[in-house]
């Protein structure tokens, strides 16, 4: 019976096994619970071990980002190293650009939201102004953040200020007038600098390489380091099925309104899946095939479990 191949199929993808049937029990306790009413308390309980999961997960990015890359990167000769960095910044800036195209040509091709409330809004007093070459220069910026320890928990971002300009006497006796203008001033936003974290782990990792027998110790430290995070990740995502189960359930039972909030949020989910799904099926597929020439859909086998992962959690 053990050797039975449904049973080594199951031995081999149970951890995926669970994740799938977390997401689905989760679904189902979600909506079998909302007709007993339960507290504000209560739910809060239900979605505790969810938080505890997502608490776990934003405490290994940093770690598990400078571990694998430092270590990986320190471990290759000073030319394989630095075409692996260059490779790296270049596959993260040309994903994004991708994802954000995708995502404008869908918004615009969706056009998802109340076209009233976007009416309301254009005839208000206020606008967001956005400038393409202020968002180039933002990426640019966070590439290369001046403090690599407020990276870890923040980023910087252009933002517009309406600026009203102060008309002293001298101005009125010239009869100048001066008129409100908006001003453009860079500040931190809050969210991990991801981008300028990366950056700073490849420049250490090529340095130590290029450093050689000199810098052993200090690769060893990272490559053990990297090892001990793997090990822990592998543990959180024996514990995730129940996180996501909680994650799910909690999220809908906290929904005052299941009916009407789909009713809103219907042509965004319709927007935010198509765009998910042309980015994961196609887009990182088609650049995967480009550059290696092989077949994407075998290498993503692998990735099944950490896309359930993200499909749970992001539904927080």
């Amino acid at each position: 019976m053990a050797s039975h191949p449904f049973f080594k199929w199951l031995r081999k993808n149970l951890l995926l096994v669970l994740t799938v049937s977390s997401v689905l029990l989760g679904i189902a306790l979600g909506f079998a619970l909302r007709s007993s009413h339960l507290s504000p308390q209560t739910v809060v309980l239900i979605s505790f071990p969810g938080e505890i999961l997502m608490r776990i997960l934003k405490m290994m990015i940093l770690p598990l980002i400078a571990s694998s890359l430092i270590s990986g990167l320190a471990q290759l000769d000073a030319k394989q190293s630095g075409k692996m960095g260059s490779l790296a910044i270049i596959y993260y800036i040309s994903t994004t650009v991708i994802a954000v195209i995708t995502g404008i040509f869908l918004v615009l091709l969706i056009h998802p939201g109340d076209p009233t409330i976007k009416e309301e809004i254009g005839q208000g007093t206020e606008g967001k102004t956005v400038s393409t070459l202020d968002t180039l220069l933002d990426l640019i910026r966070n590439m290369f953040p001046e403090n690599i320890v407020a990276a870890t928990f923040q980023q910087v971002q252009t933002k517009y200020v309406n600026v009203t300009p102060v008309i002293t006497p001298a101005h009125r006796e010239k009869n100048f007038s001066l008129a409100p203008y908006i001003k453009a001033t860079v500040e931190p936003a809050p969210g991990m600098n991801v981008l300028g974290v990366i950056v700073f782990c490849i420049g250490v990792g090529i340095m130590l390489s290029q450093l050689g027998e000199e810098a052993e110790p200090v690769v060893n430290l990272f490559v053990i380091m990297d090892k001990v995070i793997m090990k822990l990740v592998m543990m959180t995502m024996w514990y995730s099925p129940i996180g996501i189960m909680c994650l799910i359930a909690g999220k809908i039972l906290e929904i005052q309104d299941i009916s009407e909030t789909a009713k809103m949020l219907a042509m965004y989910m319709v927007t935010v899946l198509c765009g998910l799904a042309i980015h994961a099926l196609i887009s990182l597929p088609l650049l995967f095939f480009v550059c290696t020439r092989k077949n994407p859909f075998l290498f993503m086998k692998g990735l099944l479990q950490a896309w359930l992962t993200a499909l749970g959690t992001a539904s927080r």
